[in-house]
């Protein structure tokens, strides 16, 4: 089988516990694209966030961000497909989350908002290298049309928090957690899964010539699309159970391993 899209998560993923693209990875991606693959990012990220890594590793492509709830190219910034949450899950959620006290926070613009700055939204922030902006009359921006709304709160708590929200919400969003701590929500169509079908539709590719390589449970839509889907050692369990392949993982290299056995022919 010839690859011709490979489809990359960034955290735990393309990049390592220090938050690095290491030389012998970004020499991977770099062959990979010698070969005449399409290699592209994968997140949960912002897109600003996700254009200032893939613009360190030389990538010129578009790239699926927001879950897959925006895909956007990185040359023009043309928007090539955009899924925003519905208004009335936003203002449901909105209202839960008063209630319950919980940290919620979205995106309007590429620009990152909360009610209230604590330490959950630093934490964040300085994790994805993101600046925030306090609303206090939060209801303005969640009037507005986002990509994504995000939780932040304990592990076992999201996911009893995710049970009610998906009876709250209905079949109109999609709810991932990205991280143990982080619990996102989408359009329906928001997923990366999704995302890639768009991207290999415009690539001219059949899913069955994509590769996606992930690492947490956000990605297993893109793995199940792909002709291969690849979790990486550090993976979680479930995302392995469902992978085709099993790479090393994001400490060494396992992005690579993957490119030299699959795109380069490299036993």
């Amino acid at each position: 089988m010839t690859y011709k899209l490979i489809a990359i998560d960034i955290d735990d993923t393309l990049i390592n516990d220090n938050k690095e693209v290491t030389p012998a990875t970004q020499a991977a991606l770099e062959q990979a694209v010698a070969h005449g693959a399409v290699v592209t990012l994968a997140t949960g990220r912002a897109y600003a966030s996700a254009q200032a890594l893939a613009r360190q590793t030389k990538l010129n492509v578009p790239i699926i961000t927001y879950q897959g709830a925006l895909v956007k190219n990185l040359l023009d910034e043309n928007v090539l497909y955009e899924r925003y949450v519905p208004q009335e899950a936003s203002r449901k959620l909105y209202d839960y989350c008063l209630e319950h006290n919980l940290h919620l926070q979205t995106y309007i613009d590429d620009k990152l908002y909360a009610r209230e700055e604590n330490d959950k939204l630093r934490d964040y922030a300085k994790l994805n290298g993101t600046q925030y902006y306090i609303e206090s009359d939060f209801i303005k921006v969640i009037e507005q049309q986002t990509p994504k709304l995000l939780i932040i709160d304990e592990p076992d708590y999201l996911d009893k928090v995710a049970v009610d929200l998906r009876e709250l919400l209905g079949p109109e969003v999609h709810i991932t957690k990205s991280k143990p701590y982080f619990l996102e929500i989408m359009h329906r169509e928001g997923t990366k899964g999704h995302a890639l079908t768009f991207l290999a539709d415009h690539f001219g590719v059949e899913l069955s010539e994509c590769i996606a390589i992930g690492d947490s449970w956000n990605d297993h839509e893109m793995l199940e699309a792909a002709g291969l889907g690849v979790a990486m050692g550090n993976a979680i369990p479930a995302l392995k159970e469902i992978a085709d392949y099993i790479t090393l993982s994001n400490n060494e290299d396992g992005v690579k391993q993957v490119i030299e056995k699959f795109v380069l022919n490299a036993e």
